[in-house]
């Protein structure tokens, strides 16, 4: 994990204890469709969500540029390309 990014996971099962960060670039199609899963699912669970931008982040886009998007769960990374609405979901209520 990037030392930049802090692990934010609360105690408990709660999903809106919960904080999903979007690793990517504008102008990415797979950042698009990767943020539409995650405002979907976080809307529906109740979970934060944030968005992190690796041109404006140079330890970033050192760590992540060949997998982004990136979708981390509480500071810990979760899936790289796409985003699996089912999984996602999973991760936040489970």
């Amino acid at each position: 994990m990037s030392p930049l990014l802090r692990r934010t996971k609360k105690p408990g099962g709660n999903p809106a204890d919960r904080v999903v960060t979007l690793i990517g670039k504008p102008g990415c199609h797979l950042c698009d469709d990767a943020q539409e899963v995650i405002e979907a699912v976080c809307a529906e669970t109740g979970a934060a969500w944030e968005k992190k931008d690796i041109t404006q982040d140079e330890a970033l886009h050192k760590e992540y540029w060949e997998q982004i998007p990136v979708v981390l769960v509480d500071g810990e990374q979760h899936t790289f390309w796409r985003v699996d609405p089912v999984r996602l979901r999973g991760a936040l209520t489970g």
